[in-house]
């Protein structure tokens, strides 16, 4: 009888590298379906698009898909997402000597600079970002979910815009306002958005935020006319 040869004992590096591949092997699979996902509502319209193609443009299940998206918004507004949690990231580490505006500008360049200088147009580029502002506009169900994000943007904006300066929010509204102003505003300079504009990429939509933020205080404080 030959000799039964033990299974090698994992060691505890072993073990801590096992997670990070399946992680890794997870976040393939979900940036796959995103950028699948994105070709396809680009190329023949987001209603055109059912879950079973995206499914089989990365050669997986309907029922994997459902493991990483509840629906056909969720991985529509999945570019959007990622950035929109990039920036919550840029703005958590902003310098404690930054005014909430100044922190808040700083980061919304700094998250579009940094996202629109990937070297890949894949999941989580702005300029991936760029090219589904339009279809999101376009698309009732997909921009009544993109409010209902927006909205919850807001108020995690405002939780972290208190964590910094120390105060309650639910004492003092100026973190809750002042994340509503920003969302407006940059909402704005997404819908100005304009077509001969788009060949300037990421740069030419930080001008045209930079150049909306400068219009902020003059509307807000002061007089309008001569």
């Amino acid at each position: 009888m030959a000799a039964h040869t033990p299974h090698p004992v994992a060691t505890p590096e072993d073990r801590a590298r096992v997670p990070g591949l399946r992680e890794r092997k997870k976040q393939q699979t979900r940036d796959a379906l995103v950028q699948a996902a994105h070709v396809l509502f680009l190329g023949q319209g987001f209603a055109r698009t059912t879950v079973d193609e995206i499914a089989s443009a990365v050669d997986v299940s309907q029922r994997t898909f459902f493991r990483y998206f509840a629906n056909k918004d969720e991985v529509a507004l999945a570019v959007m997402a990622d950035a929109e949690d990039y920036f919550i990231e840029c703005l958590r580490h902003r310098p404690a000597e930054e005014t909430p505006l100044q922190a808040l500008r700083a980061s919304i360049v700094k998250a579009w600079r940094d996202l629109g200088n990937a070297q890949t147009p894949g999941p989580g580029s702005i300029r991936s970002a760029l090219e589904l502002m339009r279809m999101i506009e376009d698309t009732p169900t997909l921009l009544a979910a993109h409010l209902r994000r927006v909205t919850e943007q807001e108020q995690l904006v405002a939780q972290v815009l208190a964590e910094r300066e120390g105060l309650d929010p639910a004492e003092d509204l100026r973190p809750t306002v002042l994340a509503a102003v920003f969302g407006s505003v940059l909402r704005a300079a997404h819908l100005s958005w304009k077509t001969e504009q788009e060949s300037a990429g990421p740069e030419g939509m930080i001008a045209l935020i930079e150049r909306h933020f400068d219009h902020l205080g003059p509307a807000l404080a002061g007089h309008w006319h001569s």
